[in-house]
């Protein structure tokens, strides 16, 4: 079958090179069983050498059939890397195969997200300012996690408990920097694998957001006291902070995420014009870091106004005026204290 330009499938020479394989290999087995298979038995049954200690031809048949293996060993990692390596192709061309199919195949009422290679390829055409894993990127998808993180989690608590609760994790606007972590830690790790198969998406998800969660509640319960979470009653959970169910959805997001929402977002990145998109980031950066300063601050006051600490001095004072117990009920409506 010819390829597009008219000539054979690249992959096609590989062929012929891996045709005689199998019978070659199948004679080497033939000839070393002729060799040394009845020489080995032989030994076995009736040592020709003193007690323990082999004579001179069991030695020479040894070392000839440590030789033998020795060679068996290099052949057979060469094979499996040739292998390895022949399936990687196979499953990065099939990916990207797949990934334009459905980018081509438009719906009017879901459009279906961008190929992950022809966004590397528009950032490269435009030599834009965020393009690959460059901070500007990073930093973006930090701050863009954080924002549609809370907006998901809402909605989903609208759909399951019939109310609108505040899902935020910083005192200022619908932001969680555990989203926003979330969404790069599943970028950084998930990148390298963006033009490949499911399988590489799913099982980084699984341990990036597993280990991503867990020391986020560690470090929760460790600085501020309080945990936004429990597993405890679900089953196979590890210390209450993740367990085996929240790890699949881990997951499967991994999935959507590299497939699905990071290629629509940057997409959107793309729009941004070069000239502005420097200072932008990090006007988003430089408020998310003083959100985030502020929210620990107010947090930890929270912590100690519950324990029934009085302010020390007119600074915590003044923490107490700007961030009640009202308002740091209703902006982290799950948080909870231990006692």
């Amino acid at each position: 079958m010819e390829g597009q330009t008219g000539q054979a499938p690249l992959a096609a020479g590989l062929e012929p090179l891996c045709d005689g394989l199998p019978q070659a290999v199948g004679q080497v087995g033939s000839r070393l069983a002729e060799r040394y298979y009845v020489q080995l038995a032989e030994e076995a049954l009736e040592p020709k050498g003193e007690a323990g200690q082999p004579g001179p031809e069991a030695q020479a048949l040894e070392e000839a059939v440590q030789a033998e293996l020795e060679s068996l060993r290099r052949t057979a990692r060469t094979l499996a890397q040739a292998y390895q390596e022949a399936n990687n192709l196979e499953d990065e061309l099939s990916a990207r195969l797949r990934d334009m199919r459905t980018a081509r195949d438009r719906k009017w009422y879901a459009p279906n997200p961008p190929a992950n290679s022809a966004i590397d390829l528009a950032e490269a055409k435009q030599d834009h300012f965020a393009q690959g894993l460059s901070l500007y990127k990073i930093l973006l998808i930090c701050a863009a996690g954080s924002f549609a993180g809370v907006v998901v989690e809402m909605l989903w608590c609208i759909l399951t408990n019939g109310y609108l609760e505040s899902r935020s994790g910083l005192v200022y606007g619908p932001f969680n920097l555990l989203y926003g972590a979330g969404a790069v830690c599943l970028t950084l790790a998930l990148y390298k694998y963006r033009n490949r198969g499911y399988q590489w998406s799913f099982l980084g998800g699984f341990f990036v957001g597993s280990v991503l969660e867990y020391v986020c509640s560690w470090a929760q319960e460790a600085l501020l006291g309080s945990r936004s979470w429990d597993y405890s009653g679900m089953p196979l959970n590890l210390n209450g902070r993740i367990c085996f169910l929240y790890s699949v959805f881990w997951g499967v997001l991994g999935i959507f995420w590299i497939k699905d929402l990071y290629p629509r977002m940057a997409k959107y990145i793309l729009k941004i014009p070069n000239r502005i998109g420097r200072p932008l980031t990090w006007a988003f950066t430089l408020f998310l870091l003083i959100n985030a300063v502020v929210s620990c601050v107010a947090v930890g006051r929270w912590s100690q106004r519950v324990e029934g600490q009085p302010p020390s001095n007119g600074f915590w004072e003044f923490v107490d005026q700007r961030f009640p117990d009202e308002r740091m009920e209703r902006v982290f409506a799950n948080m909870e204290f231990g006692r």
